[in-house]
């Protein structure tokens, strides 16, 4: 299968997603030499518009340099195609006579691949090779670029908890995660001992209480003086609605291209400031939100994460000679190792932290949720104890 190979990048930037694009033209290059390689710039907007790299013209040291480069090489988008957009792929792929088309994303870019199989009826390849900080994919024990982004979390959360024994009060930080809260529990990843924050975790797959949120930082505060919250951004209250929909009056709500809410902008930082002023009031608090930073952060590329998505990429282009699916990372015999699965499988679903992973009755991670976050993200850190 010499052939013609397109390869795109869907979503979120990460801090690894690139070795994953290495990996998959590495791997084409070693196994079908004098293969056509390109790379569609803006996901699945570069092949409407015809608009590509073509890696014939990208030397190896160049790729390598990429690879270990955070953020989407190719440029990235967030369009989310119907059958129609599809259709335009679809024909554009059939102009260049690809035989294989490996798309790098999340579950909405499952997706697309679900209905650009279905319509190509088998002549052509299409792969989704995983990626996402949230760690959300069905299928996966555990996606590229989360480990890398955990590894962010828990060095910030370790630090502010160091910071604010120096000087108690209450610390939020507002970390990444619209319907999954992995990401929000690695900030308790490097805890050491009882007592060590953060002492309070809110997921959004548990509703979420503005006077229980007071109440339990006001607990807090009594044991130990300081109280480190580490919250997603996709929480949602009691009735369903995310909660900067429930906090944040609806005429200064952002929203996307598709409708979704802006979880993570500073109005949600804003209505927590306000919800601890007036249920603390006078007491020391300061609230965060980290945003992007811990994506695609080129000082927290975990050697780990950068290995499994290489390798993800070298098994996507592997198996378009073998068929349509889904690259899934599963732990097995104590190694991640790559699998495929059925695109159906993944397309557009989302993958919750598992219920036992927190404590039943306590906002804060059990036991479980602390093994599986200790088996990917291990401390790299030993720090002194502090005398306060």
């Amino acid at each position: 299968m010499a052939g013609t190979f397109v390869i795109a990048q869907g979503g979120g930037p990460t801090a690894v997603i690139n070795r994953t694009l290495a990996g998959a033209v590495a791997e084409i290059r070693k196994q079908h030499p004098g293969a056509r390689i390109l790379g569609a710039r803006h996901g699945v907007r570069g092949i409407r518009d015809g608009n590509y790299v073509d890696f014939a013209d990208v030397s190896s040291e160049r790729l390598g340099l990429i690879a270990a480069t955070p953020s989407a090489a190719l440029g990235s988008t967030r369009d989310k195609p119907d059958a129609a957009y599809c259709e335009v792929v679809l024909k554009g792929l059939q102009a260049l006579g690809a035989d294989a088309f490996i798309y790098i994303g999340g579950n909405d870019t499952a997706g697309t691949q679900q209905i650009l199989a279905d319509a190509a009826g088998g002549k052509i390849a299409f792969v989704h090779a995983p990626k996402t900080i949230d760690n959300d994919l069905v299928e996966n024990d555990h996606t590229p670029g989360f480990i890398s982004a955990g590894e962010f979390v828990a060095g910030a959360f370790l630090s502010v908890d160091l910071d604010f024994r120096a000087l108690p009060g209450i610390y939020v930080g507002i970390v990444m995660g619209r319907h999954a809260g992995f990401l929000t529990a690695a900030a308790a990843a490097w805890r050491d001992e009882e007592g060590d924050g953060p002492h309070l975790l809110y997921v959004p797959e548990r509703p979420f209480s503005v006077p229980r949120f007071i109440d339990d930082v006001r607990a807090t505060l009594g044991r130990h003086g300081r109280c480190i919250v580490a919250v997603s951004e996709g929480v949602t209250s009691e009735d369903g609605r995310s909660l900067v929909e429930s906090l944040v009056p609806e005429d200064r709500l952002e929203r996307d291209a598709h409708g979704n809410v802006k979880l993570s902008g500073g109005d949600l930082g804003l209505a927590f400031e306000h919800a601890l002023r007036d249920g603390l009031p006078g007491t020391r608090a300061r609230v965060d939100t980290l945003g992007y930073m811990p994506r695609g952060n080129i000082a927290t590329i975990n050697p780990t994460d950068a290995q499994e998505a290489f390798d993800a990429g070298a098994f996507a282009a592997d198996a378009a000679t073998r068929g349509s699916g889904s690259v899934a990372l599963r732990h097995e015999g104590g190694k991640t190792v790559p699998r495929l699965v059925p695109l159906g499988n993944v397309a557009g679903k989302t993958r919750h932290m598992p219920e036992n992973f927190m404590k039943p009755d306590v906002n804060d991670i059990s036991s479980a949720g602390m093994a599986y976050l200790e088996r990917l993200i291990p401390r790299k850190y030993k720090v002194g104890r502090p005398f306060v």
